[in-house]
């Protein structure tokens, strides 16, 4: 295919593109209070019309030209994605792609679990490989606080074993620590899914936009986690799969499975991110913390070839110089914008 540049394609530090992840909706059905905090997604909040989204089509031919570039993985996000109506669909459409040497792409999706259970099997069956399943508590009065909807925490359980029966596996499970909301909980979660195949993964709080309210005080340090599991259930540090990947990964000495911990906030890992994200309305962010997009809507409904869709991509790629969490102590001083973590989906 002409699109697919002479070089490795790099960006100004280096770094290839070899992940990107997909908002297909703006909206979700959690009012989560890191992420989508009610005082400002309230009943009033206007969320994006139909036909502002990307279409299916859309996406896959973005996908399509990503991958020939290099793109490995394709991560589906929201909102909750599996609001988007006819999301297997798009599944479907994704999982057909092949890279220049033949091989398919990884693709996974990233959810809140409450839609799993009636979607799994026909996901599965559509070409997803896995899921991630967000789970902050264990606990159901402070679940039903975190996500505000008092949605019950039972049912995101169900929903990952329903996940993992159906063949999407391992499903990893991301929790969000906040110091004085839910550190008390490493252990149980801890225990509760260890030897299940499962892989639980911890994140430190970020600063994602600047409706969150973050404070630095509030994070809960991953190195604190794995020490304070450590002490109960001994683990080893665990080689990355590969490059780029955002989870340290630690496995328990017994072999009841392994987990992983984002550490975006002590231990930056901007030196070898491979990730872009599109918005739901097709905006391209090459950093999480990004302040502003490159809208790619306009180029895909102004009649750009596929070849004029590589070439964008490929430019703001190779000009990419985005290193935030390295600098983070010195940038979150004053109102410096944020696009916010429900609109990109993390």
């Amino acid at each position: 295919m002409s699109s697919i540049p002479s070089r490795p394609l790099g960006d100004a530090r280096g770094r290839p593109l070899r992940d990107l992840r997909i908002s297909v909706t703006d909206r979700c059905n959690f009012r989560c209070v890191y992420c989508m905090p009610k005082e400002i997604f309230g009943k009033d909040f206007v969320f994006r019309e139909r036909s502002e989204l990307l279409s299916f089509e859309e996406i896959e031919r973005l996908a399509r030209i990503a991958v020939s570039l290099g793109v490995r993985k394709l991560r589906l996000t929201g909102g909750e994605p599996l609001l988007r109506r006819g999301i297997e669909q798009l599944v479907q459409m994704l999982a057909a792609l092949r890279t220049p040497d033949g091989q398919p792409v990884d693709l996974a999706l990233t959810t809140n679990g409450s839609a799993l259970p009636v979607k799994a099997a026909a996901l599965k069956a559509a070409g997803l490989s896995r899921v991630t399943v967000s789970l902050d508590s264990l606990d159901e009065a402070r679940f039903q606080a975190i996500n505000d909807v008092k949605f019950p925490v039972s049912r995101v359980l169900k929903a990952i074993d329903v996940a993992a029966d159906a063949g999407l596996g391992p499903v990893k499970i991301n929790t969000v620590l906040k110091r004085g909301v839910n550190e008390d909980e490493i252990l149980p979660l801890a225990e509760h899914f260890r030897g299940t195949g499962h892989i639980l993964r911890f994140i430190e709080y970020m600063d994602v936009g600047t409706t969150n309210g973050w404070k630095l005080d509030e994070v809960v340090p991953s190195a604190e986690v794995v020490q304070r599991i450590h002490e109960k259930y001994p683990l080893e540090p665990v080689k990355a799969n590969e490059p780029g990947e955002t989870a340290t990964r630690w496995r328990y000495l017994d072999g009841a499975g392994e987990i992983g911990a984002i550490s975006s906030v002590t231990n930056a890992f901007c030196g070898n991110c491979s990730r872009a994200r599109i918005s739901a309305e097709g905006q391209l962010y090459t950093c999480l913390f990004a302040g502003s997009g490159f809208d790619l809507r306009a180029l895909l409904r102004g009649g750009a070839s596929d070849a004029e869709l590589a070439v964008a991509l490929t430019g703001l790629w190779r000009k990419r110089d985005d290193n935030y969490s390295e600098l983070r102590a010195a940038l979150t001083p004053g109102n410096r914008r944020r696009i916010e973590m429900s609109y990109i989906g993390g």
